[in-house]
């Protein structure tokens, strides 16, 4: 059973910086794509940073581009979300997902395609 497995996350201040990673666990597995989105208290989970593991593509939310970077390291099959210059509002429950191997693949930008979730570490910026 591929798991993804999070970690990184905790309760920094304003300003300060957080660093994210996703292991994924299990058979040796690479995703076509794999992504982190976010969850806060009363709003609807919303895609933060995304990659296209094979063409190298990036999505980057306009609420937290020039502030978070998406990095994939393709030797341990890990992604990464380094987080600066955090606010309160990036406060939020951060899972990451992937591309369940052998499921529909609708395109690495489409939501449809991250069927295959984490557990969810929390960021707390207060």
């Amino acid at each position: 059973e591929v798991q993804l497995v999070e970690s990184g996350g905790g309760l920094v201040q304003p300003g300060g910086s957080l660093r994210l990673s996703c292991a994924a666990s299990g058979i040796e597995y690479r995703s076509r794509c794999m992504g982190w989105f976010r969850q806060g208290p009363g709003n609807e989970r919303e895609r933060v940073a995304s990659i296209s593991t094979g063409g190298g593509d990036r999505y980057i939310a306009d609420s937290v581009r020039g502030r978070f970077t998406i990095t994939q390291d393709t030797a341990t099959n890990t992604l990464n979300l380094q987080m600066r210059r955090l606010k309160p509002e990036d406060s939020a429950m951060y899972y990451c997902a992937a591309a369940r191997p052998g499921s529909r693949y609708y395109g690495w930008s489409d939501r449809r395609s991250y069927n295959l979730w984490g557990q969810g570490t929390q960021v707390t910026v207060s």
